[in-house]
């Protein structure tokens, strides 16, 4: 979905930090980067990433993404990379025998929403591609966030779970209240026009004979102004319609390309 308006400032809002346990490929890496900056989360932090860091792949599939990927900050540990954080969510996709409350990524924002806003640190934590994050990793953490996904298939991509608690992060912290841009939808036109439009409409069928069974005339003209109502037109677009009206109305006045010229009679 296009639609990056680079006249707009990056806004750093307090956020919640994304940490990436021993990512495998940058193009992962990119596209979690990616994911964060739609949701204006800018804090990325990589634990011993495998190809190591800066990574070119990481650039390309981040896609315009440079200020995530120009904030990173690679940890040779996961207890280096959360220790100024007071609040850590580990996410997984799988049942734990721990002793650790499990809560869904809405609840995760709510909860982390009062945390940052009162100038304490949380971070989101996600594992391994192949193999997601250890017991040991989740045992660092306060609690687990898990998906309602299939069960039977609740493998997810790092950055489409990235994408995920990105966006209920902002939507749980009132970040999401306004769209980005309006409907563009013009006002409706004052009613006066819009009686004008069936006038003009129920004068030219009139003129054409479209009613002919006199009786059924009301019906049909209550059943034109319903339909003509739901519309919601425009000054512009009710403008255009009697146009349209007007155009059809005058069409006998206007010469047809295809009829054929009657051929003079030859002596």
């Amino acid at each position: 979905m296009a639609g990056t308006d680079k006249s707009q400032e990056i806004a750093y809002l307090p956020s919640p930090a994304v940490i990436l346990c021993e990512p495998q490929l940058g193009e992962n890496i990119g596209t979690a980067a990616r994911a964060m900056a739609n949701f204006g989360l800018w804090d990325l932090r990589l634990v011993r990433p495998r190809d190591g860091w800066p990574n070119e792949k990481a650039v390309a599939a981040a896609s315009r993404a440079d200020h995530v990927i120009n904030k990173v900050r690679v940890f040779e540990t996961l207890e280096e990379a959360i220790s100024d954080l007071t609040l850590v969510y580990a996410t997984t996709a799988r049942s734990r025998d721990m002793q650790k409350e499990v809560i869904g990524p809405d609840e995760a924002g709510r909860r982390m929403t009062p945390h940052i806003r009162g100038g304490q640190g949380a971070g989101l934590l996600f594992g391994r591609e192949k193999w997601g994050l250890l017991n040991e990793e989740v045992a660092l953490a306060d609690m687990i966030v898990t998906l309602p996904v299939e069960p039977a298939f609740a493998s997810l991509n790092i950055a489409q779970a990235v994408l995920i608690l990105a966006y209920e992060w902002r939507r749980q912290s009132g970040q999401a209240d306004a769209l980005p841009f309006g409907s563009g939808l013009s006002d409706v036109a004052p009613r006066s026009e819009l009686v004008g439009l069936f006038e003009h409409l129920e004068g030219v069928l009139d003129q054409s004979g479209f009613f002919t069974t006199p009786d059924k005339k009301p019906s049909m003209v209550n059943n034109l102004r319903t339909a003509l109502t739901r519309g919601n037109f425009s000054s512009q677009e009710i403008r255009t319609l009697r146009g349209v009206i007007s155009s059809i109305d005058r069409r006998h006045e206007r010469p047809n390309p295809n009829r054929q010229k009657p051929e003079s009679n030859k002596n």
